[in-house]
């Protein structure tokens, strides 16, 4: 069969767009190859690809404003990108989009430990903030999983938490600052190195909008100095639904722990697999994690261990040694990477009130078993934020399309609880049309007058967060 003569009108509008980026980049900041383009095509969420127009990376908030001056003029929807491990298809390209990426933006820019911030460019990975100022004796406290690889951009766009959430907050709890770009190239200071900010609260709007309102390339975080110890307890149960009912009774008693860490057997399994962490034979693992002095460690561990006791754990170990802390932490660190070697699945994230935790969590088993699929579950308890993964096989017909629909189960489940779609991964493409589960039509309208207003064109990071129906007049009439 003859294929159809490519269209040179668009072809002719690439070349343009192409040679205007190549015009305002240095020779090595476009990538316009297609095969080089589809290293871009989606983030960690794979289900999903498309091949962008063109790649840039900048390395300043110069060159970020001279392309989205170019791309404003010529109407080309723009996708910011940190490091693409997005779980929601946050980082997802159009056709007819450019990726901008800010992985070449990696620079520590000041570290002020008198006013505990650092500011940073967007594209620092997040364990590399901790890292540049480990030796002044502090951190940065918000930890995703993925925080080897992740960037600070990406963070802000999805709002991360992580695991030590529970007693430092998520991403907007330690953000002070930020330099964005706005779609047609205006530069914006929100924020700054202070507690907070005159006016209307904008920082809080832009963090967490998924890279809708502009592009973050610079931030000035908190910097918190240094426990002086910290230690883990692992807790072991006989069910899930137990385990869960630990994790309520632990937070009733009024006991903060810095971390609290749900495993089912499933990840348990493959957990102690990769790690060799000494995770026990039980269905259910609970790592409570506290901080402080000697004293304080030792007290706020016998309460929770009191606490555990009632609910006949099958194992109770407090971590003996840094070493071994470090191994139980890698094991937890390590559970979507070391689930992928079981086979495919989806990332669910979802937050639910801690009281609900162990009704949720027989629903999920009870969803899965009615759909055929199996569901391991690793989240971070202590504020109620779930992670289950359901596995499916993707070689398989259908099975994707199962997979997604137990998990629109599992999410709407977490809005009739009282929690809501997403706590740390964002909604991107893959809970956008869920999102009217959870709000009305005059809240979405709310919500897009927002992005009306920093972006009227809807050319940053379109067809994201809100639901097709509702988002596309306003794509269409920019």
């Amino acid at each position: 069969m003859q294929m159809p003569a490519p269209d040179t009108t668009l072809l002719e509008g690439r070349a343009q767009i192409v040679a205007g980026l190549e015009a305002a980049l240095p020779a090595d900041a476009v990538i316009s190859d297609p095969v080089e383009t589809r290293a871009y095509e989606c983030d960690a969420l794979t289900a999903y690809r498309c091949p962008p127009l063109a790649v840039v990376l900048p390395r300043t908030t110069e060159e970020v404003a001279a392309v989205l001056r170019l791309c404003h003029a010529a109407r080309v929807p723009v996708i910011p990108r940190g490091a693409g491990t997005s779980l929601a298809g946050g980082a997802l390209p159009t056709a007819d989009s450019v990726v901008l990426s800010v992985a070449r933006m990696s620079e520590v820019l000041e570290i002020d430990t008198d006013n505990r911030v650092i500011r940073v460019q967007a594209g620092r990975t997040n364990l590399s903030v901790s890292q540049a100022v480990e030796a002044h004796g502090f951190f940065y406290a918000p930890d995703p999983s993925s925080q080897l690889a992740c960037a600070i951009g990406g963070n802000i766009a999805m709002n991360s938490g992580g695991a030590h959430c529970l007693k430092y907050g998520v991403t907007t709890n330690n953000l002070l600052g930020v330099t964005m770009v706005t779609m047609d190239g205006t530069v914006l200071e929100l924020g700054g190195a202070h507690l907070d900010a005159a006016g209307y609260d904008l920082l809080g709007v832009v963090c967490g909008a998924e890279g809708m309102l502009g592009v973050v390339t610079e931030a000035v975080l908190r910097i918190l100095p240094q426990p002086e110890g910290a230690r883990p307890v692992l807790m072991g149960f006989d069910s899930s639904r137990v385990a869960g009912a630990c994790v309520a009774a632990i937070i009733e008693a009024g006991v903060l722990p810095v971390a609290i860490e749900f495993m089912d057997r499933p990840c348990i399994r493959a957990c102690e697999d990769f790690a060799h962490a000494g995770y026990p034979d039980c269905e259910a693992l609970l790592i409570v994690e506290v901080e402080g002095s000697e004293a304080e460690i030792d007290h706020q561990l016998g309460l929770i261990k009191q606490v555990a006791r009632g609910f006949d754990p099958v194992e109770l170990r407090e971590s003996s040694s840094q070493a071994e802390s470090a191994l139980i932490w890698k094991g937890r660190k390590a559970a979507f990477g070391a689930m992928g070697q079981i086979g495919d699945y989806i990332c669910l994230d979802g937050t639910i009130p801690v009281s609900a935790l162990p009704d949720v969590l027989e629903r999920i088993s009870e969803g899965a078993a009615q759909y055929g699929l199996r569901v391991a579950n690793v989240f971070h308890a202590g504020d109620g934020n779930m992670h289950p993964l359901i596995l499916f096989d993707a070689n398989a017909p259908g099975e994707l399309e199962k997979a997604e629909a137990l998990g629109a189960d599992i999410l709407k489940l977490c809005v009739e609880v009282g929690g809501c779609l997403t706590g740390e991964h964002g909604v991107g493409v893959e809970k956008r049309e869920l999102m009217s589960v959870q709000f009305n039509e005059a809240d979405l309208e709310a919500q897009m007058r927002v992005k009306d207003v920093f972006d009227p064109r809807w050319l940053l990071n379109p067809a994201k967060v809100f639901p097709l129906s509702a988002s596309r007049e306003r794509r269409h009439a920019g």
